[in-house]
């Protein structure tokens, strides 16, 4: 039996615009390892932009204008959008979607207006020389990014591999490994992947030395955790001890129940109010790595202190302004979600957090004093939400022997804004 249909808007049989932006990965090894089409595309294009390295890879089989990029790189891809119904082909490393320029052009390039040549990234090329399995290991680009990025991943047994930004990022990847505990790791640098001059060294990472390093690298590490090993647990309420402080911290427990009731998700922002450590918003951020934080401190010297917190957990992203709340406010992008751990009694402070607050977002305030329990306990009788008092002792010695000793009791309410 068939049946035939003869509605309309069928996405299949609607006629399309031919392309007229093809993105085309190459390696190494440059035209010999591009399939026909990838060179066709090169060959029939108007104007081809790329690197310098990309354009002498390609530079062959290129018949239009060769534009380098500019310098500083142009996000917005303004050249390349100004050439729209041209030919046009954009050279890239490898796989242009893997951490690549691929992604930056869709941005303003709907992506029915281009079709796509990649080739192996330089992870999968890794992943392949190593013979570990891809999906088993951790990617991370430090290409233009912090090594502080690396810190997240180090557990005994992972594997990573990670990209480099240029020759001296391999030692200084090896020297934070060895700082923090894991110069036992294995440490392998891949040069030139894919190309004539590729290469392969070895080493543990506390002993790294080497030299003339190509430009082009990877690194992949096996990691091995010494005793005391700086190891970031994958769960929230991370221990106090693993952050910088001055007393003004979120205590681990209700660290942790704080960070269940923001619930961080995908690609959310949060405001971390009176952020003291920043431990609030490094934890948030260490979430997922698609999540923002923007941490509010007036003090300067708390302000410089979230900032070294932020590096040692591997989140150099988190966004610290410096000033009180709620002046601070003004210009700041509109969060998803918000902390408020200190100063929250301050005039015109939770008002103004509800305000900015986008619609569905949450709100969450940790009170220990009276005055800011006062202020939560009216905001719960107006506005509803949720309301719990956290009580946490701990053993502590008493004389010869032990006992509880309850430290200060927190207030917590918790607050949907409405659609």
């Amino acid at each position: 039996m068939t049946s035939e249909y003869s509605g309309t808007g069928d996405a299949s049989t609607e006629k399309k615009e031919k392309p007229w932006l093809s993105i085309v990965g190459i390696g190494e090894d440059g035209l010999g390892g591009l399939g026909r089409n990838a060179i066709k595309a090169i060959e029939a294009a108007e104007v081809v932009f790329g690197g310098r390295r990309h354009l002498e890879l390609a530079a062959t089989a290129i018949r239009g204008e060769a534009r380098r990029w500019p310098v500083p790189f142009d996000t917005d891809m303004g050249d390349v959008v100004a050439l729209r119904g041209k030919r046009v082909c954009v050279l890239a490393s490898g796989d242009p979607f893997f951490y690549g320029v691929g992604v930056t052009l869709l941005r303003r390039i709907d992506a029915g207006e281009t079709v796509c040549y990649p080739s192996p990234s330089a992870f999968s090329l890794a992943a392949a020389r190593l013979g570990w399995a891809l999906q088993a290991v951790d990617c991370v680009s430090l290409h233009g990014r912090s090594i502080d990025l690396l810190r997240p991943y180090l557990h005994a047994g992972a594997r990573i591999i990670a990209l480099t930004s240029d020759a001296y990022a391999p030692a200084l990847i090896a020297e934070l490994l060895s700082d923090l505990g894991f110069g036992r790791s294995e440490f392998v640098l891949l040069e030139a992947l894919g190309g004539e001059r590729e290469r392969r060294r070895q080493v543990r990472a506390a002993d790294f030395s080497f030299e003339d390093i190509e430009p082009l690298n990877v690194v992949g590490i096996d990691v091995v955790a010494a005793e005391g090993a700086r190891v970031l647990p994958f769960t929230c309420g991370l221990d106090d001890g693993l952050f910088e402080h001055d007393g003004q911290i979120t205590k681990r427990e209700i660290r942790a129940v704080t960070l269940s009731s923001l619930a961080p998700r995908r690609g959310e922002l949060l405001w971390d109010i009176g952020a003291g450590s920043g431990s609030i918003g490094i934890e948030w951020m260490l979430s997922h790595p698609s999540v923002r934080a923007i941490a509010i401190e007036q003090h300067p010297e708390r302000a410089e202190r979230i900032a070294r917190n932020a590096e040692a957990f591997g989140v150099p992203g988190l966004e610290v302004m410096i000033g009180a709340a709620p002046a601070a406010f003004e210009g700041l992008p509109q969060p998803d979600a918000i902390f408020i751990g200190g100063g929250g009694s301050e005039a015109g402070v939770l008002e103004g957090a509800m305000e900015a607050l986008k619609p569905g977002g949450r709100l969450v305030a940790n009170a220990v004093t009276l005055e800011m329990e006062a202020v939560l306990l009216a905001a719960h009788a107006r506005l509803g939400g949720s309301m719990i008092r956290l009580d946490v002792s701990r053993v502590t010695a008493v004389g010869s022997m032990s006992g509880w000793r309850p430290a200060m009791p927190v207030t917590q309410w918790s607050w949907t804004k409405p659609w």
